[in-house]
């Protein structure tokens, strides 16, 4: 077997003279169970300003990036956690994570926690407890905020981030790997042993919620479509880079549609709700809204 490098199981870091330290992602660990409920993942497509939220507000539900602005104005009654997978995020818009995130659980790449530590480091210390770490398989550190960031990282945390092939993981148990698509795409089983990007963090939080026992994945705001627009907490002032587009038609949708046709195969289905992108897809299946 090629995959012989173990994720990190914990990440240390120094904050007013203080170790905080964020454990890892651990599906067998009990706070981690969904228990076979249904679970929603609410992307920032500019579809979202659209939703009626008083059909879904009582779901549980996993918010990613600027989504989880929407706790502001809407009684969510389940919040099963908020991941954000590129520490770019922070560097564009660290107000949102500072106004609206109150000790959810948090599940985010080492590198997001690098730039949480520059720009939240007081959240962190009160909230560490409910934060976990989640690796990509194929880079463990996972997307930096900026290159000169990473270029004072130290040689084993550059180690860490050295991009691997998908191919190299073909043999592993809690991955499956489509090394016949170009590029490579692939799924996790199991976030604990890391999980596949696909150019889009609602990838990653459906397969964290697949790893927690969902009996359901329902998409919102997977618009694909209209990535020239403003996500919906946006406006055309502030809005942050948007690279979607060149990713769409050859890593995005497949990743998609091989998320779909693998965990239905084991007994999850996943949904999209978004019609702006219902055509893109063969094997993830639309359902409107009044249709839940």
């Amino acid at each position: 077997m090629k995959t012989t490098e173990i994720l990190p199981r914990a990440n240390h870091i120094e904050i007013d003279q203080q170790t905080v330290t964020i454990c890892a992602f651990d599906a067998s660990e009990s706070r981690e169970s969904l228990a076979h409920q249904t679970i929603q993942v609410i992307a920032s497509g500019p579809s979202i300003a659209d939703l009626a939220f008083a059909a879904i507000q009582d779901r549980a539900t996993i918010f990613v990036n600027g989504s989880i602005s929407l706790l502001a104005e809407h009684a969510f009654d389940k919040v099963a956690g908020y991941v954000i997978s590129d520490a770019r995020f922070i560097r564009h818009r660290p107000e949102i994570f500072k106004d609206h995130y109150n000790g959810q659980p948090l599940y985010a790449t080492l590198a997001v926690f690098e730039a949480l530590a520059i720009a939240h480091s007081d959240i962190l210390l009160t909230h560490h407890k409910a934060m976990r770490v989640i690796c990509p398989v194929d880079r463990h550190w996972g997307v930096q905020s900026n290159r000169s960031w990473l270029s004072k990282l130290t040689f084993k945390r550059r180690r860490l981030n050295k991009k691997r092939p998908l191919s190299d993981f073909s043999d592993h148990p809690n991955l499956v790997i489509d090394s016949n698509h170009r590029p490579a795409i692939g799924v996790s089983l199991d976030v604990t042993d890391g999980f596949v990007e696909a150019g889009t963090v609602a990838y990653v939080a459906a397969q964290l919620a697949f790893s927690r026992q969902t009996s359901e994945i329902h998409l919102y705001g997977i618009d694909l479509l209209n990535t020239n627009q403003p996500r919906f907490y946006e406006n055309l002032n502030n809005s942050a880079p948007c690279k979607l587009d060149k990713a769409i038609t050859d890593r995005i949708v497949p990743s998609f549609d091989l998320l779909a046709q693998v965990y239905k195969a084991r007994g999850v289905m996943v949904y999209n709700h978004s019609e702006v992108s219902k055509d893109l897809f063969h094997n993830l299946v639309y359902q409107a809204t009044d249709q839940i």
